[in-house]
This record gives structure tokens, C-alpha cells and sequence, in this order.
């Protein structure tokens, strides 16, 4: 139990910033956390160490944050590319305004179009700033394979962007 109340302090923060990047609502995001420590904690005798914590707890927060969108039936959309958002962190004008929301939803749906195998890799890697070495192992695939979906996906996303927004 001590060792589990360890395991909750030291990685919250970080399953509930991977979560609010995903959903863009800190009430879902704390709720959805709650739910990753619920579930990690109820299969903690399944944990076999054969990835690192955070990467499990991620994987089931990812698994958590789909099986809500199921369950009110919203459409798989993830948060926008955090790169982007940086850009027009502050952007006080109205027109300035519009502009970065219309970016953000253009992200979001390119990001919804892109193949399920690059879609994870994004996630993993830009949302929960895991290494490519805990992206590998929360997929099932190697390290290499990971890196080179990562760079085919951010490729694709920079083209369809390209085309999208210019």
C-alpha cells in the first residue's frame, strides 16, 4: 500500500498533464486520473515491470480517456500539437484569436486523420514527453520503429498542414 501511495505522488501530475493535453478539460482529466490510479491500483499484482511505471500508467490513461470518449460518445479528437499552442501562447487580438483557434481545430482534425500507428506515437511522445524507448514498449514495437513512425507521422502532419493552413 505504501509502496502504491509512492507510485500516486510521484506520477499524478504527470498522468493528469498527459490527460489534459488529451481532452482539454481539467474536470475530465482529473476525473480520468483518478480513474488511471483506480485501475493501476486494482491490477498493480498484474504489473510485470517490463516497461517503466509511467509508461504503464500512461497506457492506462490513454485506455481510460477512450473509453470515456465511447461512453459519451465524442469524437476522437486529441489536443492540439503542443508546438503549435506555443506559438500563439499570447495572442491578445480578437482576429489574433480566431486565427489560433481555427489553427488548433485544423491540428485536431489532421491529427484525428492520420493512421491509428502514428496517432499513438504522437501521443506518447508529444503529449506524455515519454522517450522513444517508453513509446516502444507501451506499443509492442522497437525503439527504432517508433522513431521512424514519429518522423513519418510529424512529416505528414507538417504537409497536411502546409496545405491547410497556407
Amino acid at each position: 500500500m505504501q509502496d502504491f501511495e509512492r507510485l500516486y505522488r510521484e506520477y499524478y501530475e504527470k498522468v493528469y498533464a498527459f490527460l489534459y493535453r488529451l481532452s482539454s478539460d481539467a474536470a475530465i482529466a482529473e476525473d480520468l486520473a483518478q480513474e488511471t490510479f483506480l485501475q493501476a491500483y486494482t491490477s498493480f499484482h498484474r504489473f510485470r515491470g517490463e516497461c517503466h511505471v509511467l509508461t504503464w500508467l500512461i497506457s492506462i490513461g490513454k485506455h481510460q480517456y477512450f473509453r470515456y470518449l465511447r461512453k459519451h460518445k465524442k469524437n476522437l479528437s486529441f489536443a492540439n500539437l503542443e508546438i503549435l499552442s506555443q506559438l500563439y501562447a499570447d495572442v491578445p487580438e480578437p482576429e489574433d484569436y480566431m486565427t489560433k483557434r481555427h489553427v488548433k481545430e485544423t491540428v485536431r482534425r489532421v491529427v484525428d486523420e492520420i493512421p491509428k500507428k502514428y496517432k499513438d506515437v504522437i501521443t506518447l511522445r508529444v503529449y506524455a514527453q515519454l522517450p522513444f524507448s517508453q513509446v516502444a514498449l507501451a506499443l509492442g514495437i522497437s525503439e527504432n520503429s517508433a522513431k521512424v513512425i514519429y518522423f513519418r507521422a510529424k512529416k505528414m502532419l507538417v504537409e497536411e498542414l502546409k496545405h491547410e493552413l497556407l
